[in-house]
């Protein structure tokens, strides 16, 4: 299956049903084809609106949730962005199309270079990918404008609140099962944090540490 007009068309409607109204982030997932980064026998589903398994024991998010979760980022052209939890790497090439850099980190090598082929194959010069315990962030780079995390948190982690710049802006899965997480928006402030409670969701669970894959 290709990412024809039809297949756009329809694509884009169910974003619309499920609450993805801002036209910037429609415009990036028009844009960037789901199918890339979808292999194997699951590749002729990758435009219906449902996670898909990937390698590693990870998923791939379903496009609404991608998109509710960009859209609760207010992503500016000018904004550095950091993704927590790479996975198949469609989630960090949306936010390529938006922002004007992304870091995005996988504890799974495996996962980090199929994506890094991706966003080479599709010249996403505006994105790199590391190898890392997400948990912990990325030091090396922070502050960071925006920070996505696609796994779920007992809390939101402090070393993420720690890199956020003042006036950005964290979504992140919260949630101590699989079964009950809620999508999480957090505010820096001078003087703070706000949270804010979006949606349920699920997602796999934010683990510490490397895998050996």
């Amino acid at each position: 299956m290709s990412f024809d007009a039809e297949s756009r068309m329809q694509f884009l409607f169910a974003l619309r049903s499920q609450g993805v109204t801002d036209k910037r982030v429609l415009a990036a997932m028009e844009k960037i084809d789901r199918g890339k980064f979808v292999r194997g026998i699951f590749a002729e589903r990758a435009y219906e609106d449902m996670p898909l398994p990937i390698a590693c024991g990870q998923t791939i998010s379903q496009p609404s949730v991608v998109g509710l979760m960009t859209q609760a980022l207010e992503i500016s052209p000018r904004d550095k962005v950091l993704e927590i939890g790479t996975g198949s790497g469609y989630q960090a090439a949306i936010l390529s199309r938006l922002a004007r850099r992304v870091y995005t980190v996988d504890r799974h090598r495996r996962l980090v270079a199929e994506a890094r082929a991706v966003f080479e194959a599709l010249e996403l010069a505006n994105v790199t990918a590391f190898t890392a315990d997400g948990s912990h962030g990325l030091a090396d780079q922070a502050p960071f404008d925006r920070i996505l995390v696609t796994a779920a948190a007992e809390d939101p982690p402090g070393p993420l609140l720690a890199e956020l710049r003042v006036g950005g802006i964290m979504v992140v899965p919260v949630g101590q099962s699989d079964a009950v997480q809620t999508l999480i928006k957090v505010t820096r402030h001078e003087s703070g944090f706000d949270y804010e409670e979006l949606r349920p969701v699920r997602f796999v669970p934010l683990l510490e540490g490397l895998s050996r894959d």
